[in-house]
């Protein structure tokens, strides 16, 4: 299937069909794949549209099918374009997240500052966690940057996630691509799944992140320590950008139900998060917290990306990754 190449099954089906039956016209190819004449011509536009199709030199008026090979090459280089375009605005998103997040993480009760409410300790951040939830009417979207889904964690968030999706609440979760390794954590998601929830995954995530009904968004003051307290932020700007990055990093994440797709140079969305953090310096340890593996499976992703680009450093590695496309420049 080519759909993950921009071509719908229509598209597609009538393209496989020029390639077998040359000489078809629409009509044929309308009897060839089971669809209308109106679909077939449809078809024939978008396929047009991605240079897939030319006018023939030999029969006027007729359309043919460029060769495989040149139609691959074709597919493949837009939706490399696709993917780089795509990553770019992510990267935005997330610096602008980024800071807005440091921002207002670092204040203290004291500031004042309206939209944003400092909760101390994990009770209280607790306390308002289950509140928010109890009071949600519409959607609910978190960033859960765990490795795995501990088996406690899972034992006391099924109530909650039950009652919502029983609801009507619309939830969507996305964890790291890690917790494809462990099983209780697959076994959540599917349940979640059954029960309506829709989760994807991503190579990394910027913060932990609970956003309720697009009004209110709970972030930690830290990632490695929940005790340490969260911010309430309610403000109309702050939510804005914060639903604008959960959007565009949903956008990019992969259903849970499906193979991690690869990259236009083989590369898994883990990989290429990697990769790019290798090229930033970043050491095993960190490459391993931001992607929720352990530091062994870290080394062993930065070792084989090397080996793949045929570099004896990592600032080798980095050079040679932007020199062959692997990386935009400006990493």
């Amino acid at each position: 299937m080519l759909t993950e190449l921009g071509l719908d099954v229509t598209a597609e089906a009538v393209y496989r069909a020029m390639l077998s039956r040359p000489d078809a016209g629409v009509a044929a190819l309308a009897t060839l794949i089971g669809a209308s004449e109106d679909a077939v011509r449809d078809a024939l536009d978008d396929l047009s549209e991605l240079a897939l199709v030319r006018p023939s030199a030999e029969d006027e008026g007729r359309l043919r099918a460029v060769s495989p090979d040149v139609g691959m090459d074709i597919l493949l280089a837009r939706r490399q374009a696709e993917l780089a375009a795509q990553q770019q605005r992510l990267e935005a998103s997330r610096a602008a997240a980024a800071q807005l997040i440091s921002e207002y993480t670092e204040l203290t009760p004291a500031g004042g500052t309206p939209g944003v409410e400092q909760l101390v300790g994990l009770d209280e951040v607790r306390d308002r966690l289950i509140a928010l939830t109890r009071s949600v009417t519409t959607e609910v979207m978190t960033f859960s940057p765990d490795a795995a889904l501990t088996e406690s964690a899972i034992a006391s968030s099924r109530p909650l996630n039950e009652d919502l999706l029983g609801r009507g609440i619309r939830m969507r979760t996305i964890y790291l691509d890690s917790v494809r390794n462990s099983r209780p954590s697959i076994e959540h998601a599917n349940w979640l799944a059954g029960l309506g929830g829709q989760v994807r995954t991503a190579p990394s995530l910027p913060t932990r992140m609970v956003i309720v009904d697009r009004t209110t968004a709970l972030i930690p003051v830290s990632n490695e320590s929940s005790a340490d307290g969260a911010v309430l932020l309610t403000g109309a700007g702050m939510l804005t950008a914060l639903c604008a990055l959960f959007e565009t990093t949903w956008t990019a994440a992969q259903p849970l139900a499906e193979v991690p797709a690869l990259g236009p140079h083989g590369l898994t969305a883990q990989q290429s998060a990697a990769l790019r953090l290798l090229a930033e310096g970043y050491t095993d340890e960190a490459i391993a917290k931001r992607l929720g593996v352990s530091p062994r499976t870290a080394r062993r992703i930065a070792t084989d990306l090397m080996e793949r680009l045929d570099a004896r450093s990592r600032f080798e590695a980095g050079v040679r990754a932007v020199q062959q496309g692997w990386l935009p420049d400006h990493c």
